[in-house]
């Protein structure tokens, strides 16, 4: 596949996907329409851009529809979509009946791993599952995850996805994915205690 791609159909969202994730999808306007059945008819790829609303960040998300949940009578449908890479978005197109741009798609830079950076992410990875979830995951489970997969599965802002999604070193997604958990796991630690504190009544049980 070229490094370039022209005609490349574009969701232009308020959300930040990444390769991995599972995003369900609501498509209403006719133009989104249009390109999802397209996508679906020849099994290609589109992307999610994250637009802020002022602004449309220059790095998305490649995905396929993985399943049509439901179509509806008006012709809106929900999918559930995967984040498959990254791309950079070159410039907009305008001739097309949906958004589209002319995309490059984004590898990393070659480097040795950082084995502490990985380490100390899939620590923090696997603290959070086990609170969040009550469920431990196996060391060699943990092992074979990449920053993205663990990222995917943890509901960050857009933003902090965002800067994961444009990072083009995996060492530095490790590092930045670790600060992230660290300070999702000091907010579910506050929460905790919040609901504690409010079973008790505000009152300090022993036993």
């Amino acid at each position: 596949m070229p490094d370039q791609l022209e005609g490349f159909p574009l969701f232009l969202l308020g959300i930040v996907a990444l390769p991995g994730e599972g995003v369900p999808l609501h498509v209403f306007e006719d133009r989104y329409r249009r390109m999802i059945e397209e996508c679906i008819r020849t099994e290609r790829e589109f992307g999610i851009v994250f637009f802020t609303g002022e602004e449309l960040k220059p790095v998305g998300c490649a995905c396929r529809v993985e399943e049509t949940l439901e179509r509806m009578d008006d012709g809106r449908m929900n999918i559930l979509a995967r984040g498959t890479r990254p791309f950079r978005l070159v410039e907009r197109q305008e001739d097309l009946p949906y958004p589209a741009g002319v995309v490059e798609f984004l590898g990393d830079t070659d480097e040795e791993a950082d084995a502490q950076a990985g380490e100390q992410a899939r620590e923090l990875y696997g603290d959070l599952v086990e609170q969040a979830t009550d469920q431990s995951l196996q060391e060699d489970e943990l092992g074979e995850m990449d920053a993205y997969q663990m990222a995917a599965t943890v509901e960050f802002g857009a933003d902090a996805k965002q800067e994961l999604l444009e990072l083009r070193s995996e060492n530095a997604r490790l590092r930045l994915l670790a600060l992230l958990l660290g300070a999702a796991i000091k907010r579910l630690d506050l929460l905790e205690r919040a609901q504690t504190r409010a079973r008790s009544n505000g009152k300090v049980r022993f036993g």
